[in-house]
């Protein structure tokens, strides 16, 4: 024990309290939030661009009143994925989406945008109202989470569609012949 440190009446160690600062009340929370947001957005929109610009062999012109018209609109060619990581684990591979995470909802435009706005609401909620100003990597976490949130909606609203690439396992097969409904038998089919 210190001759500084914090006693009581009796001559016994007081323990301290720090105490709990809200991370809204953070200046160094709200600064992890916004970079790791503005890198996180700018990743998104840019890497987006670039595989629309590269991946399918010509640059993919997306006609953003088609997108939002047309359901059966599909400016892109086929094409073979191009290999990001080797083992068959991750391709890039061009779709658009016009619903939610696995298609669903598909053009529902409207309700994904609203969603969006909610969703980024609840984040920062969280954020602001339930995390202390100590947890950085949960800030880092909720950041991510609203700059794909972000990006998604940037999507919606400038293409009328969100572009999509990643997919994960390409070639990797379900055991014992088994298809997901639709017959597919990849492990991952989707592409997010």
């Amino acid at each position: 024990m210190n001759k500084n440190d914090p006693v009581d009446i009796d001559g016994e160690p007081r323990s301290v309290t720090i105490p709990v600062i809200p991370a809204r009340r953070s200046p160094t929370a709200w600064l992890i939030l916004i970079a790791v947001v503005a890198v996180g957005l700018s990743a998104d929109l840019v890497t987006k661009t670039l595989a629309f610009e590269s991946v399918a062999g010509a640059p993919v012109v997306l006609d953003r009143a088609s997108a939002i018209e047309n359901p059966r609109y599909a400016p892109i060619p086929p094409h073979e994925g191009v290999q990001v990581l080797p083992g068959n684990l991750l391709d890039l591979r061009l779709v658009l989406n016009s619903g939610a995470v696995f298609g669903i909802g598909a053009h529902q435009r409207w309700f994904f945008v609203c969603f969006s706005f909610v969703a980024i609401a609840v984040a920062l909620w969280i954020f602001g109202w339930r995390t202390s100003s100590r947890h950085h990597l949960l800030h880092v976490a909720i950041a991510c989470i609203l700059a794909g949130a972000l990006g998604n909606l940037t999507d919606r609203l400038m293409l009328g569609r969100v572009r999509d690439m990643l997919h994960m396992l390409p070639g990797w097969h379900l055991p014992f012949g088994m298809t997901w409904p639709g017959g597919n038998p990849e492990v991952w089919p989707w592409i997010f």
